[in-house]
């Protein structure tokens, strides 16, 4: 049994289907991209898979059981602009917000809190900068945040919304790294990303998404340029095929 399980998973938003018969499944030690054209429904589905997007039917299993809203044992890291930047708090007390749903709304952090805490920060390289205020960090710096805070939970299931977006060379191969040790650790890792030569690269999976899942493979299985043509609704002259070198 996976991990993570999504099975049959349709969702409506606005009076319209935008998840279809979703089945997905992601396994301890797997780097899964999740790739798609814009509007393909792809941070939905994360957030379905956390409980935050109601699923008018099928289910999300993970470790076997039904996942629980706002309590999820899953590591989320949403894309940067849905964090408040200018809200004065350090990078420590960012990062603890990531064991709220452990510690309720009245426990106070405890010792094994803070070294959870502690250790993420490390992990991303950010220990020298653990009570500076957030607002005055770069855009790589804040996406290291984010990435430590959900490791601050100390998931088996790590879910990435575009983490690359807007990130120099040198941020992007240093995360890129650290998701792959992150796998290689034991860790499920579902990672959604426009990079697409990256992740075909560097992804032990790649499912393709447009509004339900038109392909799931390793990358080396996914050389015909047809499904890609499916996902991403383009001709087999497009440069996006001679790019990804599936022609």
């Amino acid at each position: 049994m996976s991990v993570l399980e999504v099975r049959g998973v349709t969702v409506g938003l606005g009076g319209r289907t935008v998840l279809r018969d979703i089945d997905l499944a992601v396994d301890l030690g797997e780097l899964t991209g999740l790739i798609g054209p814009n509007g393909a429904g792809k941070t939905t589905l994360l957030r379905s898979i956390l409980g935050l997007v109601r699923v008018a039917a099928g289910q999300v299993l993970v470790d076997g059981r039904p996942i629980r809203p706002r309590r999820s044992p899953v590591g989320y890291v949403p894309q940067r602009h849905e964090f408040a930047w200018d809200f004065p708090i350090s990078v420590e007390n960012a990062v603890m917000t990531g064991r709220s749903g452990l510690l309720g709304l009245f426990r106070r952090p405890g010792v094994a809190d803070w070294r959870a805490v502690g250790e993420s920060i490390e992990r991303v390289g950010m220990g020298e900068l653990a009570r500076r205020p957030v607002g005055e960090l770069s855009g790589g710096q804040r996406q290291r945040v984010l990435v430590a805070r959900a490791l601050a939970l100390q998931p088996r299931v790590l879910l990435l919304d575009e983490p690359f977006t807007g990130l120099d060379l040198p941020t992007q191969e240093l995360l890129t790294g650290l998701f792959l040790e992150l796998a290689r650790e034991g860790r499920a890792v579902l990672m959604t990303t426009h990079d697409l030569v990256g992740a075909l690269d560097t992804c032990t999976r790649i499912a393709l998404l447009n509004r339900t899942i038109v392909a799931d493979a390793p990358p080396s299985e996914l050389l015909d340029p047809e499904p890609w043509m499916r996902a991403f609704g383009v001709s087999e002259t497009s440069p996006l095929l001679k790019i990804l070198k599936v022609m």
